[in-house]
């Protein structure tokens, strides 16, 4: 089993930066990539970005250029990086583990619980 524990969500103004954490244990070399979704109120949970323990990562269009995924293998810990917030971004935001660099919540074996971030306008 694979634990993930978030950090780091809150509520930021428009324009504000904010860095999640996504904190793993347990049998972390079961998994070759760690990625973040999000689901806001009413929506279904979509894909934000994702990275490789061995390097590699790809983002949602929507972020792409205001999120930054990184990795601190030594923690085992995966980061977002998230600036220029924007009202839309509010949502849940969750990190999973799976193996490849997929889009799809059905490459993820491992969620964590998730954590809340709001952005105000």
């Amino acid at each position: 089993q694979v634990q993930l524990v978030e950090s780091g969500g809150g509520l930021v103004q428009a324009g504000d930066s904010l860095r999640l954490s996504c904190a793993a244990s347990g049998r972390t070399f079961n998994t070759d990539a760690v990625a973040w979704f999000r689901q806001a109120p009413g929506k279904e949970r979509e894909f934000v970005a994702a990275i490789r323990w061995s390097g590699g990562s790809t983002y949602a269009n929507s972020v792409k250029g205001r999120f930054t995924i990184s990795r601190e293998n030594a923690k085992n810990t995966v980061y977002l990086q998230m600036n220029s917030l924007k009202p839309e971004d509010t949502a849940v935001y969750s990190c999973a583990a799976g193996s490849g660099l997929y889009s799809v919540t059905s490459a993820y074996n491992y969620w964590g619980q998730g954590t809340q971030v709001t952005v105000s306008s």
